[in-house]
């Protein structure tokens, strides 16, 4: 049961009688318990509600066209509260986080909805039988796994889970079920990589219903107290990581047509080697990951580049990022300021201080560390930062301060840009 909190005016659910405070018990005699039951049950044409008002308990027939919407909201996205993983890895990021931080920084989800729903990563920990029936029934399709290892002894020993080798065993069934699972394999140093990373990859390569697998490096902070020793990768191990994936990702194109493993853009940097070109990602199923973000960004760019007929008006601005983009974001700087000399933009690299310098995307830069080396420089009229720098409501950065408090601290106007090249373009040149 879950309890309506609006209902939309002039929707069916509002002709059909249904207010805001009754609670939907079920749809077509099928109990809903959250978003993947009132989503999944919605899909059909006839829909027999029943309801409850007060003690009174009620029943609303609806027709509707397959995929409409009827026109009922809840009290959070979810329909009920986030799973908090039940896992201490030995890698968890959220584990490094500095005391003092706002509440929800600290939360940990694990949760199959959001894996299908938003692309998030669950480790099925948090999972029973009945859990993986309902996303077999259901078709929930694809979900994206946190796997780490197949190694269920050292997958118990990285996840700190008695229960992270056992459930394991529900891959197996969710591939007989024809549900798609993309993987990821959060690498550590001396733990899952080397002869462990073999395994891995050969026996995921081994199920049907595979999408993708990425290998990202371990992310490590200066707040790492009291926690498990780990090494991070340098640059010969980033290339032998990226020769070791490369060769199990060819081998796999000659046998199944796909390559399926893929080592984030980190590895390629940290190596120091050259990013592959768009048509190597096979349509970038790991995007989210950090799979070929670089090259997707640099060729909608240069499309975007290429396409574009006009003269921007003068301008002077200027973008932070964070170590690993540095590059990237001056060779796009370069391409525009040669071709519109009138249009200044300045670079800035800013070293990750709050978390430590070993982290360097630009996505855990803080407002902190902007203000504070930002501060006096030449930001010109306008100032571009990375979205993703901000919180999914896009109004935070991981130390609190607010998008707003920067722009008055540094007296200028700040603009979010996505990752997207097209975007890129455009703000860089103002249209």
């Amino acid at each position: 049961m879950v309890n309506i909190t609006a209902v939309e005016h002039g929707s069916k659910a509002e002709k059909s009688g249904i207010f805001a405070g009754d609670v939907l018990i079920s749809v077509n005699g099928r109990e809903i318990n959250d978003v993947l039951d009132y989503r999944f049950y919605l899909c059909e044409r006839a829909l027999d509600l029943e309801l409850k008002r007060g003690e009174q308990k009620y029943r609303v027939k609806i027709r509707k066209n397959e995929y409409d919407d009827i026109g009922l909201d809840f009290s959070s996205f979810l329909m009920d509260e986030k799973r908090r993983c039940a896992n201490n890895c030995v890698f968890c990021f959220i584990d490094q986080n500095p005391k003092g931080m706002r509440d929800t920084i600290y939360f940990k989800d694990d949760d199959t909805r959001l894996s299908f729903l938003q692309g998030s990563y669950i480790t099925m920990t948090n999972l029973g039988e009945r859990d993986i029936k309902r996303i077999v029934d259901m078709k929930t399709s694809p979900i994206n796994i946190s796997v780490h290892t197949t190694n269920p002894e050292l997958r118990c020993q990285m996840l700190k889970n008695k229960n992270a080798g056992k459930v394991l065993n529900y891959i197996k069934t969710l591939d007989e079920g024809g549900i798609t699972m993309n993987f990821q394999i959060v690498l550590c140093k001396g733990l899952n990589d080397g002869e462990e990373l073999d395994r891995s990859m050969r026996e995921l390569s081994e199920i049907d219903h595979i999408g993708s697998v990425s290998i990202v490096p371990v992310g490590l902070t200066k707040h790492r107290e009291g926690l498990c020793r780990l090494e991070g990768f340098d640059s010969d191990d980033a290339a032998r990581v990226i020769e070791q994936v490369e060769a199990f990702a060819e081998e796999c194109e000659r046998k199944r047509g796909e390559k399926l493993f893929f080592c984030s853009d980190e590895f390629y940097l940290s190596a120091g080697r050259k990013l592959h070109d768009g048509e190597y990602y096979d349509g970038y199923p790991q995007i989210e990951n950090g799979v070929g973000m670089i090259t997707s960004s640099r060729e909608e760019f240069d499309e975007a580049f290429d396409d574009y007929n006009g003269q921007p008006e003068a301008r002077n601005i200027s973008i932070a990022t964070g170590v690993s983009a540095y590059g990237f974001i001056c060779s796009l700087a370069e391409k525009i300021t040669a071709r519109f000399p009138q249009v200044k933009i300045k670079v800035y690299k800013i070293i990750n201080e709050f978390f430590g310098e070993s982290v360097t995307v630009a996505g855990l830069i803080t407002g902190r560390d902007l203000a504070k080396q930002l501060d006096g420089k030449d930001l010109g009229e306008e100032l571009l930062l990375a979205e993703c720098m901000l919180r999914y409501e896009g109004d935070l950065f991981l130390c609190g301060m607010s998008l707003g408090e920067l722009s008055e601290k540094l007296n200028v106007k700040i603009t979010k840009c996505s990752s997207d090249g097209w975007e890129m373009f455009s703000k860089m040149i103002g249209e």
